[in-house]
């Protein structure tokens, strides 16, 4: 008896997948004549469960049936796709797909795998429903983006296999494949920002823009919001300061996924400061926000670079090889004081590269502590410095709120720091 209820459930969530993703294209289709329709809830539904009922048929005739089985509902949906393309020039083959990506989760979900197979309808309905977005988003990127995500795929899948994966120069701190492999790793994050921020677009304001662009860049969000606070005096200067904050928040988080990345085992000790820095930034940011007298935004749009460049994919591991060489140094000759202070002059510009290092050298001689200690002080460094240069260029009394947050995030980021890590 409880094998049976086992296939009725089996069988109860392959018809459920099919259900799911037939209701969206049920709904999407319902202005559709009723013999103008290619497929809606009731023929997904029953694809969904026949692909669950020839899975557990399997138990009883060869697996080459189901093979079968699907080839034959290939064959009807190409029929049917050839009937619908005489009447219907345009049609397309998103609900085609469909209907073989239910059978298909129909069968996974029968054979065992309820879970995955609803996750992945879920996917699909999420696809299928965000056409608009997505064809909306497909308009707004450019050629240059498409050629950056290619670099991407080259510098990942042909260059780096081919580099050696053992260290070399002083102290062997030099691995081209690690060094290369962290360049893919900042690439890729900083990429994903850039797109994002241009998907959304500047139409929704610096705030927001801000806050996704801080994974490509929280500097150069930095820069160019403060660029933007210089030329308009007047009024605004509460809507940058909070995109500045929005944006260090952000970087936060790119901190917490290198780390996790290179040595997920200094998480124990990493999280409590950074996680302390994070929440102060987004409390100090919304406290700005709210603070100010007027609610509109500006228009103008915040400027971020492509960070798929080979020029900056090199400059950076040039950075990085130099900063792991440095901490080795330091530590050699100055013991841990020394790599404090290398975190502290490489965080003025960049956390990243300091980050991957210290995170690296925690897997060899650097106590967990120590390499804490100074992913710290360059996060800390980097806040001081971003502030100080917004400050500078839009006037320290108009920055007031920004320096005061500032303070606040240090102070939370030290604290922390020798409450839980030293």
């Amino acid at each position: 008896m409880d094998g049976t209820l086992e296939i009725l459930w089996d069988l109860f969530v392959a018809l459920g997948v099919g259900l799911l993703i037939g209701i969206e294209r049920g709904w999407t289709s319902r202005a559709d004549d009723e013999g103008k329709r290619v497929a809606g809830i009731r023929t997904f539904s029953l694809v969904g469960l026949l692909g669950g009922v020839w899975a557990q048929m399997t138990h009883l005739v060869p697996a080459w049936m189901l093979g079968i089985v699907f080839l034959g509902l290939v064959a009807l949906i190409i029929a049917g796709y050839l009937s619908q393309k005489q009447t219907s020039p345009d049609i397309g083959l998103t609900t085609e797909i469909a209907l073989l990506i239910t059978f298909s989760l129909g069968v996974w979900a029968s054979l065992g795998y309820k879970l995955p197979a609803l996750i992945a309808a879920v996917v699909v309905l999420t696809l299928l429903n965000l056409k608009p977005t997505l064809h909306n988003w497909l308009r707004k990127i450019e050629l240059k983006e498409i050629y950056a995500w290619i670099k991407l795929l080259i510098i990942s899948v042909i260059f780096l296999p081919l580099l050696p994966n053992q260290g070399f120069g002083p102290w062997d701190a030099l691995n081209p494949y690690w060094i290369w492999w962290m360049v893919v790793l900042i690439s890729g994050l900083s990429f994903i920002g850039y797109i994002l921020t241009r998907l959304i677009g500047h139409k929704f304001g610096p705030l927001l823009t801000s806050f996704v662009g801080g994974m490509a860049s929280s500097t150069a969000i930095t820069f160019s919001l403060a660029a933007m606070a210089k030329e308009k005096r007047a009024a605004g200067i509460h809507i940058f300061m909070s995109g500045v904050l929005l944006a260090s928040s952000i970087s936060f988080v790119r901190v917490f996924i290198e780390v996790t990345v290179v040595n997920p085992t200094l998480l124990s000790l990493l999280w409590v400061p950074i996680s302390a820095m994070f929440a102060v930034t987004l409390i100090c940011g919304f406290w700005i926000w709210k603070s100010s007298p007027s609610s509109s935004d500006e228009d103008k749009e915040i400027k971020i670079e492509n960070p798929l460049q080979l020029s900056r994919a090199l400059k950076f591991g040039f950075l990085l090889a130099v900063i792991l060489l440095l901490t080795h140094a330091a530590e050699n000759y100055f013991g841990e004081q020394g790599i404090y202070v290398v975190s502290l002059i490489s965080g003025v510009m960049d956390v990243d590269a300091i980050t991957l290092s210290l995170s690296r050298k925690a897997n060899e001689a650097l106590t967990h502590s120590s390499a804490v200690t100074g992913i710290v002080i360059a996060v800390v460094m980097n806040t001081f410095f971003k502030t100080a240069f917004f400050s500078f260029l839009a006037g320290i009394k108009r920055s007031k709120q920004l320096i005061i947050s500032s303070i606040l995030i240090i102070i939370s980021g030290i604290v922390s720091l020798f409450l839980f890590v030293l």
